[in-house]
């Protein structure tokens, strides 16, 4: 009896098995039957496509794209291994496809032929239906170089002229002459300031001559305001019947520093001026530009320079808290600059001062001509030497252009700038 029992279970665990396998062999029949519909592979896959087989694929829902979209899948699509992997390896953005680009050009959302570079909105992609694939993420591109122009190196105060190609500069007026020579500097960063016939008199006039550094924005802005300042200034002191054109000079300096400190620009500029008035010269500068007269062929220099050598302003500095140091064989205020007065110059405006110091002097006939220049030309040519060059030929234009060669043939690599006015028009009684 236990043997007829044995055998009914293993009768039935068979069958049940049979059937079992049955089904499974339908099952996979039917599935051969519906894939066979579908075009086969050229070729058996590689195991490098069996891993995107396995992988989860990003579709669209939308119909299918023509092969200019061959990088947007669709769940509808039949795709060999071979064109799987050509697809997810080589994808082509959709605004990419809809129209030709320049190689080595990125490609902005929207844009398309004729539009390399420019920031449009990717209306295209978003026209073509719902659910699409989202664009190419925007490209940044490196902004372009910007490059301060360098055709203005006067003022628009008064006379300017134009920078030529070399670097090179020069222009002339009714007494004077200007030559500028750029260094080895990108950009110039002298300037120069001119005003004849100041409120219709002949007899006054204002000139300037500026070497900036930390770029051109104090020497555009001094070159442009100083004049101008000194000049409105001493019209309100003549209002007010105290005419004085030292006060009105002092005025114009600190007004034109604070105002261009108010900009926030770490930038500044040495400045050497002078004003004539009613048969009188007053000089005046900040840094190391320098004015020197000509008086019956000796040279006499009317400013002196402010550098920290200079005992008087190292105690200064020193006394305001500052230090002076040696740096690269020149003493620095700070570690920083080698002049220790100048217009501008934010972060050691506690130490640099833009108080000018001036000089008044009676104009006569021994009065011949002014030489005012940076410190590209007093670096290498003395004062007697400038004088002597400019004696030799009465052109004040050739002069300052010889001047500035002579500079330079002598090794200086500094932005040069040389002014020469011709004093004989502005002696008392025009003598």
């Amino acid at each position: 009896m236990i043997h007829l029992v044995e055998l009914f279970c293993d009768l039935g665990f068979s069958l049940f098995s049979f059937l079992l396998y049955s089904l499974l062999a339908l099952k996979k029949a039917m599935s051969t039957a519906v894939t066979s519909t579908s075009p086969t592979p050229a070729a058996s896959p590689t195991t490098p496509w069996k891993r995107f087989a396995d992988a989860p694929l990003l579709v669209s829902k939308r119909p299918k794209e023509s092969p200019a979209h061959r990088g947007v899948l669709h769940a509808d699509e039949p795709l060999s291994f071979p064109e799987l992997h050509r697809r997810m390896w080589e994808p082509v953005s959709p605004v990419m496809a809809a129209g030709k680009h320049r190689e080595g050009y990125p490609v902005i959302p929207g844009g398309g032929e004729g539009d390399v570079g420019k920031n449009k909105a990717p209306a295209a992609a978003s026209a073509e239906g719902e659910g699409s694939v989202a664009a190419c993420p925007r490209v940044r591109r490196r902004p372009t170089r910007i490059l301060i122009p360098e055709t203005d190196v006067g003022s628009g105060f008064g006379e300017v002229g134009k920078v030529d190609s070399d670097g090179e500069f020069q222009a002339e007026g009714c007494c004077y002459g200007v030559a500028c020579r750029r260094g080895n500097r990108r950009v110039m960063e002298d300037g120069y300031g001119v005003k004849t016939n100041i409120r219709g008199d002949s007899k006054q006039a204002y000139f300037g001559v500026f070497d900036g550094h930390g770029g051109r924005a104090a020497v555009d802005y001094v070159s442009e305001k100083l004049g101008e300042n000194i000049i409105a200034a001493l019209g309100d002191l003549d209002q007010k019947g105290n005419g004085d054109p030292e006060k009105a000079i002092v005025e114009g300096y600190l007004t034109t520093d604070k105002e261009f400190l108010s900009q926030e620009v770490a930038s500044g500029v040495c400045a050497a001026t002078v004003l004539l008035k009613d048969g009188e010269l007053h000089a005046a500068n900040v840094g190391d530009c320098r004015v020197v007269m000509s008086r019956k062929g000796v040279a006499t220099a009317l400013t002196s320079d402010h550098r920290p050598e200079r005992e008087d302003e190292r105690i200064r500095i020193e006394n305001s808290g500052g230090y002076i140091s040696f740096h690269h064989g020149v003493l620095r205020v700070q570690g920083s600059l080698a002049i220790s007065r100048a217009i501008g110059d934010l972060h050691v405006k506690d130490w640099i001062t833009s108080m000018p110091e001036t000089t008044r002097l009676r104009l006569t006939s021994d009065c011949e001509f002014l030489i005012i220049a940076s410190d590209g030309l007093w670096d290498k040519v003395s004062n007697q030497e400038a004088v002597d060059a400019v004696a030799k030929d009465e052109n004040f234009l050739q002069s300052s252009k010889k001047l500035v060669d002579l500079s330079y043939s002598r090794g200086s690599r500094d932005d040069i700038t040389v002014m020469v006015v011709d004093l004989r028009g502005f002696a008392h009684g025009g003598d």
